[in-house]
């Protein structure tokens, strides 16, 4: 019979983080590693793409080989300019049902020391199992005592490297490559384990759109130099032009606004809102996708061209209903929303004047 001491009461485990409406409408947050282990094999490759660049900073180039002649080669991370011949560290990238095992290594490590030894290219100075369900114990392991490491490769050879290197013929471990081997440098194979890599992504600007979690603070806008840069000829010209146009005489630079305070602080204005909207494009850069700043730039564009295109009294009127529209535009829907504010939204119109695809003075009418 069971007995009531064998009975317990029912009760949940206390939730590690506060809940809040968010959680609510989308459940308690996944754990990144365990996103990883669950990703399909494009979000795999995916992610290890987007990974790649965290690590460009460290090399003088970093390529991906693919095809079935990689030569053990998958991620690799060049020193120097010559290449193969030089210094370079190799990224092996496998996606498994499984964390990665011994069994699972022996033909890479086969290929290392073969296409080495055939001077295909100089062995690399290091060489990191990378597996997106990670590196099992008893890998891991062996990894950490390259003693072992060699023992357990020339023992595994036949049955894993003799016939699986290559198709063209059977590698057999004797001789010239046998002596290279019992020489070969076995510390050189390593491992990067899934937080490592999670930690290389979160410096990428791919991490917030694949993990969510918000992008980082934004750093504060330049003050716009007294002197205007270079790359603000064109939208000052405008800006001028439009104050031109107002007046009903030329304007051909800030030091003819001496006389008219309004339009020198308008102009003032202008130019920090440029830069503000160059600050975004700037941080937009650096943390997310390639193109993100440029769909927001085609939304403002969007949002007021009809205005920017309506009838206007002059090129002064048309500029400032133009911006004005823009301050009204809502962005939620960018992946940049968190970050904008109402100076970028009207900034990104000078961007778009200095490329011409707005203009305050021109043959509307």
């Amino acid at each position: 019979m069971i007995d009531d001491a064998d009975l317990k009461k029912i009760k949940p485990n206390v939730p590690t983080c506060f809940t809040s409406a968010e959680h609510v409408q989308s459940g308690l947050p996944i754990p990144k590693p365990a996103r990883i282990i669950i990703f399909s094999p494009d979000e795999w490759e995916g992610f290890i793409e987007e990974w790649t660049t965290s690590i460009e900073d460290s090399y003088s180039k970093v390529s991906r080989l693919t095809g079935s002649g990689d030569l053990g080669v998958d991620i690799a991370g060049f020193c120097e300019d010559n290449g193969f011949k030089g210094i370079w560290d190799n990224y092996q990238c496998k996606r498994y049902d499984h964390p990665l095992r011994p069994s699972d290594v022996w033909v890479e490590i086969g290929k290392i020391i073969y296409y080495s030894h055939i001077e295909k290219y100089s062995p690399p100075r290091k060489h990191y199992f990378v597996c997106s369900k990670g590196i099992g114990t008893s890998l891991e392991q062996l990894l950490n005592n390259s003693g072992d490491l060699k023992s357990k490769t020339i023992e595994n050879w036949e049955k894993y490297c003799q016939k699986e290197i290559t198709e063209k013929t059977e590698i057999i471990l004797s001789g010239d490559l046998k002596l290279f081997l019992d020489g070969f440098d076995f510390s050189i194979f390593s491992s990067k384990s899934l937080v490592e890599l999670i930690n290389g992504h979160s410096r990428t600007k791919y991490h917030s759109v694949r993990f969510g979690g918000g992008l980082p603070p934004r750093p504060n806008p330049s003050i716009p130099p007294d002197a205007p840069d270079h790359k603000e000829s064109r939208y000052i010209r405008q800006i001028l032009d439009a104050y031109s146009d107002h007046l009903g005489l030329t304007i051909t630079g800030a030091a003819d606004l001496e006389s008219y305070n309004k339009l020198k602080r308008d102009y003032l204005r202008q130019r920090e809102r440029f830069y503000h909207a160059e600050s975004l494009r700037n941080f937009a850069r650096d943390t997310v996708p390639e193109g993100t700043f440029e769909t927001l730039q085609d939304e403002v564009y969007h949002g007021v061209v009809d205005i920017c295109e309506g009838t206007h009294a002059n090129g002064f009127n048309r500029m400032s209903a133009t911006i004005a529209q823009a301050a009204l535009l809502n962005s939620s829907s960018n992946p940049l929303a968190s970050s904008i504010k109402t100076q970028d939204r009207q900034g990104i119109c000078h961007q778009l004047a200095n490329d011409d695809r707005l203009t305050w003075v021109s043959d509307y009418e």
